[in-house]
């Protein structure tokens, strides 16, 4: 499978995010345009138990679909993270994935020294594993 390229500031910013976070679960949304991931929304974390769990503020997500409309985006992908589990999705992510359209990106902080982003399409109870390279 052909893998999906990110321009490197975008995956930067995503990271970033992450690791400044790292005692709980940071998530957001990407948009593309023509098909092409190009602006990165963090959403706040608002689940009971952040460190274990994400739920993106209500208010911020639909805030952000807003932005992404007016800016001629669509939704293309999302992100959160996994501060101290492997960069695969939960039996929580793929029963709570709504978006069969969207890439979503899971980035661990649970590796000694690096940080793991993974890509997978979450559809009918099945994880597909996407290939995500850097441009």
């Amino acid at each position: 499978m052909t893998p999906i390229h990110f321009p490197r500031p975008l995956i930067n910013q995503i990271l970033q995010q992450a690791q400044q976070a790292e005692d709980s679960e940071v998530c957001g949304l990407v948009s593309a345009r023509d098909g092409q991931p190009v602006h990165c929304y963090p959403v706040v974390n608002a689940a009971a138990q952040p460190a274990h769990r994400f739920r993106m503020d209500p208010q911020q997500q639909i805030e952000a679909m807003r932005q992404m409309r007016e800016r001629g985006e669509e939704l293309f992908a999302i992100y959160h993270s996994h501060p101290d589990a492997p960069a695969l999705p939960s039996a929580t992510d793929l029963r709570e994935a709504a978006y069969p359209d969207a890439l979503y990106i899971i980035i661990s902080l649970a590796t000694e020294g690096t940080l793991e982003m993974r890509g997978f399409r979450l559809r009918n109870d099945r994880i597909e594993d996407i290939d995500i390279a850097v441009e």
